[in-house]
């Protein structure tokens, strides 16, 4: 991690912001994340002191203690001139609940505000601020794609994954019937109400059989583990990884939730 100092050469820096389920249960979206970003023209550092964004505690109804992490996260980001997230829902927090938050709050609210405006999802960031078009990757196959609540809604993630996924070597692309409807993971909603998650992500994973597609897609690590995790159990052959990773050619490795040699899944 460098002094947050300026970039070199007008390349905008960067920090990373890889999220809790990246970190301990898929590392290779952070990878795939960094080398996009550094193909996007961008200068890519990941402060090594960050932690959960603080999300559980605010979905739980416990404001004080999110609020505490907003606190302990906004220092270490808001030296850098962007701040991009391979999350909708944790891109989310820092964009829409960090100031909500610290509202009340007359030193941190409009700290809050300014680490909120430079906070992009990484695929949003990858066209929308920095003018991607398309993708030197290839990936062989037929996808579908699954749209997550809070990239949907709270930061209008639509058509910029598509936009770069149809353009792209030897893959196809089918849409997903009820793409926008939540597949049942939410955070602690699938914790709260298992049955009516369960319920959720089985209508989920039956419209993906439906399209053909061999592979899902979409673009936050809990619905993806949410709906890989159901398909596996219904014994549907549907391959599912982070958007991310297809993007950036780094579809080599099992796909989430994929059995281990033990049967395991």
């Amino acid at each position: 991690m460098s002094d947050n100092g300026p970039g070199i050469s007008g390349a905008p820096r960067v920090a990373l912001f890889v999220t809790c389920l990246v970190d301990m249960i898929r590392p290779n979206v952070g990878f795939a994340a960094l080398k996009l970003l550094e193909e996007a023209g961008c200068i890519v550092e990941v402060p090594e002191a960050q932690t959960c964004c603080g999300q559980p505690a605010f979905n739980s109804g416990a404001r004080a203690q999110a609020a505490a992490v907003a606190r302990a996260m906004i220092p270490l980001f808001e030296g850098y001139d962007f701040v991009v997230v391979p999350s909708g829902s944790c891109g989310g927090m820092i964009v829409k609940h960090y100031p909500e938050v610290l509202a009340d709050d007359p030193h941190w609210g409009p700290r809050a505000l300014a680490l909120a405006a430079k906070t992009h999802e990484l695929v949003s960031f990858l066209t929308d601020v920095r003018g991607m078009t398309g993708v030197a990757a290839r990936y062989d196959g037929t996808v579908t794609y699954h749209d997550s609540c809070s990239g949907l809604r709270e930061l209008k993630v639509k058509g910029q994954p598509r936009a770069l996924l149809d353009g792209m070597a030897g893959l196809t692309r089918v849409d997903l019937p009820d793409e926008e409807t939540c597949c049942g993971f939410g955070g602690t909603f699938c914790v709260k109400y298992p049955e009516v998650s369960t319920a959720m992500v089985s209508k989920k994973v039956a419209r993906v059989a439906e399209t053909g597609a061999d592979t899902l897609l979409a673009g936050d690590m809990g619905c993806l583990m949410n709906m890989a995790g159901r398909l596996s159990r219904e014994g549907k052959p549907v391959k599912v990884y982070h958007v991310a990773e297809v993007l950036a050619g780094m579809a080599g490795v099992p796909p989430i939730a994929a059995p281990d040699k033990g049967g395991r899944s």
